[in-house]
């Protein structure tokens, strides 16, 4: 019997995530103070060096090469990543491979004895009892991917040896401020003071500058610490005092992944002479990273293409992606996402590309309905400001499974089938497996490829 309620310990890994759902009346509480007291009261801390990673985009494809050359270099690694797509212990990997769910239990359990009458939200519970579960291990490097902002955040009851800020964009506004400098003031939030922070977005807002001058942080800048260069076979990579050359580019496709691999060069410079990593382990472990839903095409007819982009930044970059992929005759897109994004930008970025859509409600309360997404999308079309194909359709259902089913049974062989918006999104159509779509209709004639003059 628990002390708080006298009802029954929860017995599985479900039942504590439900029990840490009610548990506090908001989703979001930006406070560090009660994670702050309970990681005291814990005595949670990391004997190895800790890596924590903010940023707007770019932070799990970054925490993900981070691990996989740290791998590759024989260290032992703990990483706590999150959204999860299907499984909650996604969350919580060792040695790159994701937890036991059992093994979580006594670490829940912990964290329950130690709050007393304080209320957690689910996020601070979960996140104190993943780092404890991270802590118990014999790890040669931990990896803490910061949830939302930075400064307030859970993770950052946590002092890193090496902080690392990716991209800073528009998300969470109610939160974390109204423009690109007030959310970097946020993100800032993680540095410390005599400690290295990475900071890999090429244009970054000067409030991440003064904060480490005012803290006085080791601030190291991609374009002015650290650099890369390359062409279409390979690339190379220049920081302070080491370089890397030859490299192959990562295995995880996307615009922007070579900002995020220049970041991740960047911190293992700053932590040689405690981690030294060869170029090997570098080629290796880019070689071999893996991260689902980030630009993830999945080979098929028609193809599949899975991203969570779900900010207009990220989708900036779906975009960009989807126009190097070559010519499919149609794009037929399932989409679902929650009412606080800025839907309104995610469409204008997305119209022209997309020739059929499938709206997907999510299990949650913040997600947006299908029908609102469908209203929304169809109101500004009317509105004249969509360049959306002439002949676009759109249509709702009831969860991502029955989305992508509809898209598949209406998609030709060659066409091509887009999941893309909330990891709830993505994590609807991965529950049973990576799909693997295989059309048996006769390719249409109605979109015949482009034509190209010959010589």
């Amino acid at each position: 019997m628990t002390s708080q309620n006298l009802t029954p310990v929860p017995a599985t890994l479900d039942d504590w995530l439900a029990h840490c759902e009610r548990l506090h009346p908001k989703t979001i509480d930006m406070t560090l103070d009660r994670v702050t007291t309970l990681r005291e009261r814990l005595g949670l801390n990391f004997e190895p060096p800790v890596v924590v990673v903010a940023g707007t985009n770019g932070k799990g494809s970054t925490c993900a090469m981070l691990e996989s050359i740290a791998l590759q270099a024989g260290y032992r690694v703990g990483l706590y990543i999150k959204p999860h797509l299907v499984h909650f212990q996604e969350r919580c990997r060792v040695n790159g491979a994701p937890v036991e769910a059992e093994s979580l239990l006594p670490h829940f359990e912990a964290v329950e004895a130690a709050r007393g009458e304080m209320t957690l939200s689910y996020f601070e519970f979960t996140t104190l009892a993943i780092m404890r579960r991270l802590a118990a291990e014999p790890l040669d490097l931990v990896i803490l991917e910061v949830g939302l902002g930075g400064r307030l955040d859970a993770v950052n009851c946590i002092d890193g040896d090496c902080a690392v800020i990716t991209s800073i964009d528009l998300d969470h506004t109610e939160y974390l401020g109204p423009d690109r400098e007030s959310v970097g003031r946020e993100k800032a939030g993680i540095m410390r003071a005599g400690r290295t922070v990475i900071v890999s977005d090429p244009m970054p807002p000067d409030s991440l500058a003064a904060r480490a001058a005012e803290i006085g942080a080791d601030l190291r800048q991609l374009g002015v610490d650290f650099s890369y260069s390359g062409d279409r076979q390979q690339w190379q990579w220049s920081g302070r005092e080491r370089r890397f050359s030859g490299l192959a580019y990562p295995a995880l496709r996307g615009v922007n992944q070579l900002l995020n691999a220049a970041g991740v060069l960047a911190v293992f410079e700053a932590l040689y002479e405690r981690l030294p990593i060869s170029a090997q382990a570098v080629r290796t472990g880019l070689a071999l990273v893996e991260l689902p839903g980030r630009f993830q095409v999945v080979a098929g007819q028609p193809a599949l293409v899975l991203d969570v982009a779900h900010n207009p930044h990220a989708v900036a970059a779906l975009a960009q992606n989807l126009d190097q992929m070559g010519f499919y005759p149609r794009t037929h897109a399932v989409f679902g996402a929650m009412a606080d994004k800025d839907l309104a930008g995610i469409f204008q970025r997305m119209a022209p590309l997309v020739d059929v859509w499938h709206f997907c409600n999510l299990e949650l309360p913040r997600a947006a309905s299908a029908a609102d997404l469908q209203a929304q999308f169809a109101a500004l079309q009317a509105e004249g400001r969509l360049k959306a194909p002439p002949q676009v359709l759109l249509h709702t259902h009831a969860q991502p499974l029955d989305a992508l089913a509809a898209a598949a049974a209406e998609a030709d062989p060659a066409d091509r089938i887009l999941v893309f918006g909330s990891f709830y999104t993505v994590g609807g159509v991965l529950k049973n497996g990576v799909p693997r779509l295989q059309s048996h209709k006769p390719p249409s004639e109605a979109v015949p490829p482009p034509q190209f003059p010959t010589a």
